[in-house]
């Protein structure tokens, strides 16, 4: 599995289609969040804004290769085990990438009356919630299950939104669970433990579809 992934990340990054999403999400970071705001508003916007960035870029890793590559790569290591190391190459690194944001605008954040450990705690808690449900709406909005280019995207900005305002959904419960009723922070334990139950779910459904389909 390290060599798929290893695989995966050197596709995603020479071939420079990462820069979107990124650019994408420190456009949202920069607009949504200045220093000085309070701290739980912006780590909550940090956090909202990893959804579609982490749906883009599993859907990234998982188109990346042209059919002949990806046949390669599955008799090689399996045709399960190849797209499970797509997932976790394209919800990984957003997530490592939000947790870089994470640490700023904690740094840079009004923490009045919160502890810089318990914020940070917060936001990385809620940064995980929200780009694995991200990369579970890019897993389900790809192949094996949406293959044409247009319909995918579309699936994948719908979904996105449903996963932002849904009651139920991990990443708006983690989102939400940011602020208290006293404006302090609250740390998302449940929506980080329930994304990562979405994704593990997703995942296994679609590498056995995965398997069975291509």
């Amino acid at each position: 599995m390290t060599a798929l992934l290893r695989y995966h990340s050197a596709l995603f990054f020479r071939s420079q289609r990462w820069l979107a999403p990124l650019l994408l999400y420190a456009a949202v970071v920069a607009v949504g969040v200045r220093p000085g705001d309070p701290v739980a508003g912006s780590l909550g916007i940090a956090a909202a804004a990893l959804v579609p960035v982490s749906a883009w870029a599993v859907r990234i890793c998982l188109t990346q290769e042209p059919a002949a590559a990806r046949a390669v790569t599955a008799a090689a290591g399996g045709r399960t085990r190849a797209h499970l190391a797509a997932l976790l190459t394209g919800a990984g690194w957003p997530v490592l990438a939000g947790a870089a944001a994470v640490g700023a605008v904690t740094a840079t954040g009004d923490r009045a009356g919160i502890g810089g450990p318990a914020a940070l705690l917060a936001g990385l808690l809620a940064t995980t919630a929200c780009g694995l449900t991200g990369g579970a709406v890019g897993a389900l909005a790809s192949r094996p299950f949406v293959a044409a280019p247009g319909w995918s995207v579309a699936v994948l900005l719908l979904g996105s939104l449903l996963a932002l305002v849904t009651t139920g959904s991990p990443a708006k419960h983690a989102v939400t669970a940011l602020v208290a009723a006293d404006g302090g922070v609250l740390s998302p334990w449940a929506a980080c433990a329930g994304a990562v139950l979405l994704a593990a779910v997703t995942a296994a459904v679609s590498g056995r579809a995965a398997a069975r389909l291509e």
